[in-house]
């Protein structure tokens, strides 16, 4: 039970466009009580607050550009240093071999360490089918077919790192998203302590 749930926790949730990650990231939260953390919503969150943090953000995203390491990951130390105990799902975070390194020196210096690193893999052809569904339902048109394909192929590119990262230090599981919401959320829940 999510209330029972006392110590340091963290888990890193990873998973290809389509692959049910948004669905899994809200029910581990609440069933695990973690709290769910995104750069996106760090990153809105700073802004809003009109923190030091967020001010520099907020110049860098409004040029247009990308917000460099340094700053996600000071937002990051930022919201880590506030939890007593660290409890957290990660969602987006980390999405390079810096960044992960950086996690870990961050973690360390709050004396725990990533629980897991799960990664959710759903066939390509089952990927395409649901993010092509979600598009005619949702009026979007921008996931056809090879642009859904073309973005398995960038993940794919940009995970690849991490996969090896913490499949090297023995903290990857790999779980298959196929089936119901309540198989997949059964299957991490397996593979977590």
């Amino acid at each position: 039970m999510a209330s029972e749930r006392t110590g340091a926790e963290v888990v890193l949730l990873m998973g290809p466009p389509g692959a049910g990650k948004g669905t899994q990231a809200a029910k581990l939260a609440g069933t695990r009580a973690l709290r769910k953390l995104s750069t996106g919503d760090m990153l809105r969150s700073h802004v809003a607050k009109g923190t030091d943090l967020g001010r520099k953000a907020e110049g860098i995203m409004r040029a247009g550009e990308l917000v460099p390491d340094d700053l996600i990951i000071a937002m990051v130390e930022s919201e880590l240093a506030a939890m007593k105990p660290v409890r957290v799902l990660l969602d987006g975070f980390p999405r390079t071999p810096g960044q992960a390194a950086a996690l870990d020196e961050l973690l360390r210096a709050q004396g725990v360490a990533l629980t897991a690193a799960v990664a959710l893999e759903v066939e390509e052809d089952e990927l395409v089918r649901r993010l092509s569904g979600r598009a005619a339902e949702e009026g979007r048109s921008d996931d056809s077919e090879d642009v859904v394909r073309n973005r398995m192929d960038v993940y794919r590119r940009q995970t690849q790192p991490l996969i090896d990262y913490y499949g090297e230090q023995g903290k990857l599981h790999r779980i298959d998203g196929m089936g119901s919401v309540d198989e997949v959320s059964a299957r991490i829940d397996e593979v977590l302590p």
